[in-house]
């Protein structure tokens, strides 16, 4: 039996990579079951912006399997080989943002909201809008004469479960020619292998129709029209199970420490679409509410009744790099559980009830109004001054007495 082993990859393009493949045929009487079986391949990473031409040679390392009898109306059976970039001496590629998530962790859930637009064709006009269109209002989830592409998406949709990538859902989206599907993973590796795979499977079903997938987060420009987004919904074992309002708010916490650091890696052009307006929040400010669509985290109501469940990240443009943002939301991650491990330290055995008798009886401020106090003094500025080395300053000495009044020896 022949056997079609279509090996997928990511190339070496800024700022966001494209999708990559190539076909072996390989003689086989049984059904692959295993990456064991599947074997390493190589391919001319000059021609990928992965190596130069003088030592062009760049490994695929099979990673996660994806096959159907039926798909593509082949009579082969085809296996769709997922795979990471290595170097020729077994290192993983710079290229390979894979490799950086570490082990994988099954208690780590993502739920991928992908948005696009569909073009007529390559450089062509966006499906549905050559001609005049209504302001948007009726295109979400309508029917009729309100979409265009149904047969399309369905395919993509029919095709993604029949490979078991878990498409949990589509529908049209808020303007005319865009659409959404979303695809939920258990573990962090395969939550980037699904999403990226089911974007390769709807490249290749564009080809049929000849159509061209646009994944700018804004493609209609400063126009009434909303952008596409890739608003990325999260949970650990922990905010399932365990929650409390106190250990969000460290999450909350740390997401907006390293907002930029997000946003660095969620995806070229996103300052068009981050304005405020169509339901996001500006790319320089961060925020998060419950049911609210232009934070930039949304808590799910039934999250934020019992403080137990996911959150979603709003501010990922549809195209950005998945592995990339799951690295990130897994560093902030780690970081609030940091802090609010510090947290439960620092207020573990104080007796709170006397702290508020002190603050009262000596009008003394808490922390939380000198962290309020700070962080509207406009006037405060950090000097360079203040942030010089005073290793070697000689330390005075401040003695009180019982007078209050202070003397320095």
């Amino acid at each position: 039996m022949k056997l079609k082993l279509e090996y997928i990859w990511l190339d070496g393009y800024s700022p966001e990579p494209n999708l990559r493949s190539k076909v072996k045929v390989i003689d086989s009487e049984y059904k692959i079951t295993s990456l064991n079986e599947v074997p390493e391949w190589n391919f001319d990473g000059s021609s990928t912006q992965q190596a130069e031409g003088k030592s062009s040679d760049c490994i695929l390392k099979p990673v996660r399997l994806y096959q159907d009898n039926s798909i593509f109306n082949l009579k082969e059976l085809t296996v769709f080989v997922f795979c990471e970039v290595m170097n020729p001496d077994g290192t993983p590629h710079e290229t390979n943002h894979r490799h950086l998530l570490g082990e994988e962790d099954e208690n780590m859930w993502f739920g991928f909201e992908q948005e696009y637009f569909i073009r007529q064709g390559r450089g062509e006009q966006i499906l549905g809008h050559n001609t005049q269109l209504e302001p948007q209002g009726k295109y979400y989830c309508g029917v009729g004469k309100n979409v265009v592409g149904r047969k399309f998406v369905e395919e993509h949709l029919n095709t993604c479960l029949s490979l078991g990538i878990n498409i949990t859902g589509t529908n049209a989206e808020v303007a005319m020619g865009q659409w959404e599907y979303q695809v939920f993973s258990k573990g962090k590796k395969k939550a980037g292998d699904d999403l990226w795979m089911a974007r390769y499977i709807m490249e290749k079903i564009s080809e049929d129709y000849g159509y061209e997938i646009e994944y700018h987060p804004k493609p209609l420009g400063n126009r009434d029209w909303n952008g596409s987004g890739l608003h990325t919904n999260f949970s650990t074992h922990k905010m399932r199970e365990v929650g409390g309002e106190e250990y969000f708010n460290s999450i909350f916490k740390a997401f907006e420490v390293r907002h930029q650091k997000h946003i660095e890696v969620y995806g070229s052009d996103n300052n068009m679409r981050l304005t405020g307006k169509h339901e996001t929040q500006s790319i320089d400010k961060f925020s998060w509410g419950v049911s609210d669509r232009g934070a930039s985290i949304r808590v799910p109501k039934n999250t934020g009744l019992e403080w137990k469940g996911y959150i979603e990240d709003r501010r990922p443009a549809s195209n950005a790099n998945p592995y990339e943002i799951i690295q990130q939301i897994v560093i902030s991650l780690n970081l609030a559980e940091k802090l609010s491990e510090t947290h439960h330290k620092m207020y573990s055995n104080v007796d709170m009830k006397n702290i508020n008798t002190m603050i009262e009886k000596y009008k003394t401020l808490t922390t939380e109004e000198l962290m309020k106090d700070y962080i509207n003094d406009d006037n405060y500025e950090l000097t360079e001054e203040m942030m010089e080395s005073k290793g070697n300053v000689k330390i005075e000495e401040i003695k009180f007495d019982l007078n209050g009044k202070q003397r320095a020896s």
